[in-house]
């Protein structure tokens, strides 16, 4: 792993991870924490992954600290901003990467739930910890981030419109984020090689993942895609709050 980051760029910072203990989230950890920055490792259930992250991190010389947390809990996230309060002071990069919705045995509602709701609370619960001048990252796909224009596979569509949704929600809060002094950018990639979306893609249309790589030329993979995430929390914001990780030449950005 290259880190994007240069040593010592993000001392004194603290950075919070959703979904963390695995995958982009736990990759993004590493190269956050690597640049110095104090580090919250969110799990909901993956407990024993999560300290294990926290040990090699701080092994490594970090500072970090596993939070468990149940994002579509409101009481559970707002308990996951006071530990980190007291753990570091207060948070100054809130990265959005937990979602969901193709998990099976779940409510019909989950998606929109965890996707929308759940980010809009998680935003509004750590306004009060957010140190002047933080950070907020919100990870999506392009499948997700042009729904509205061009179609996706239908076993992901309501994944797609519930991050679409969760994205729309917190871009409506963006000139009141400005004026109290925090940034707020997307990053939309295109499928990433090695996640558990594509995993339950590639079970549910078998040949989706390879057809996307050839009509895009490549994939990014987990640790290639994190590092985008991670730069896009010290990045100067672009005007269009958006960073493209990818090929988009396949998506219609015709509102």
């Amino acid at each position: 792993m290259n880190n994007p980051l240069a040593p010592g760029s993000l001392t004194g910072t603290t950075a919070l991870v959703t979904g963390s203990s695995r995958g982009i989230g736990a990759d993004t950890v590493r190269y956050l924490s690597g640049a110095g920055a104090n580090v919250v490792v969110n799990y909901r259930n993956k407990e024993a992954r999560a300290r294990k992250l926290v040990d090699e991190l701080t092994a490594a010389g970090g500072r970090a600290i596993a939070v468990g947390a149940d994002l579509t809990d409101p009481d559970s996230v707002a308990r996951m901003m006071q530990e980190a309060k007291d753990a570091f002071g207060g948070i100054d990069i809130l990265v959005l990467n937990a979602s969901g919705g193709m998990e099976s045995g779940m409510a019909e509602d989950y998606a929109m739930v965890l996707n929308r709701d759940a980010q809009v609370n998680v935003v509004e619960r750590a306004l009060p910890v957010l140190n002047p001048g933080a950070r907020i990252v919100f990870v999506t796909s392009h499948q997700a981030h042009f729904i509205h224009t061009t179609p996706t596979m239908p076993e992901y569509e309501p994944v797609a419109r519930s991050k679409r949704a969760g994205e729309d929600a917190l871009r409506e809060r963006i000139p009141a984020l400005t004026e109290a002094g925090f940034g707020f950018v997307v990053v939309s990639g295109d499928m990433i090689e090695g996640t558990i979306t594509a995993t339950l893609l590639e079970r549910a249309n078998p040949g989706a993942i390879d057809a996307r790589k050839e009509q895009a030329g490549r994939l990014y993979n987990v640790s290639e895609f994190a590092a985008e995430v991670a730069s896009a929390a010290v990045d100067p914001v672009p005007d269009s709050h958006t960073r493209y990780v990818g090929d988009v030449s396949g998506f219609s950005t015709t509102e």
